[in-house]
């Protein structure tokens, strides 16, 4: 981030690096819980449930890669350390369900998940909105993504 950009910059840095570590922190978790489940669901029809895991593990994993280049322009690093992620994380992580034929509790859990994520990037959303104009955009077109996820899975539940 350059000069005049710092400039025209209406927030602490530092307190939005920290929002931004912390959600940083959440898309790993959520990349590492739906690759995972993608990897162990079983069941009848599981693969149309395996195939929107591994969409949107991939999905979380851009989501990380957005923020962490966020940071970075504002002269900072992201939480390197994979032991600090779920104590850096807005949210606990959750844990899938031991039945991997748990279609529907696959589906509770992505749903809860997405849910969390759409508060935590409407709440940045609204932090930059006049305040930050590029982070502002990158966040919005996370939270859109999140809003999607959070429909797909929702759509899933109730076939």
């Amino acid at each position: 981030m350059g000069k005049q950009a710092r400039a025209i910059t209406e927030m602490s840095l530092k307190e939005l690096v920290k929002d931004l570590n912390k959600a940083y922190a959440d898309e790993w978790l959520a990349y590492y819980l739906y690759w995972y489940m993608a990897q162990t669901v079983s069941g009848r029809n599981y693969h149309g449930v395996k195939s929107a895991l591994e969409k949107l593990a991939k999905d979380e994993l851009e989501h990380a890669g957005e923020l962490a280049d966020l940071i970075t322009k504002l002269g900072d690093v992201p939480i390197a350390n994979p032991m600090d992620l779920e104590k850096n994380a807005n949210a606990p992580y959750l844990l899938p369900p031991k039945n991997t034929a748990d279609i529907n509790r696959i589906i509770r859990i992505v749903s809860e998940a997405e849910a969390e994520a759409i508060e935590v990037y409407n709440k940045l959303a609204k932090k930059t909105f006049g305040k930050e104009h590029v982070i502002y955009q990158v966040i919005t077109h996370i939270l859109s993504e999140e809003i999607d996820h959070e429909e797909m899975f929702e759509n899933l539940l109730e076939r």
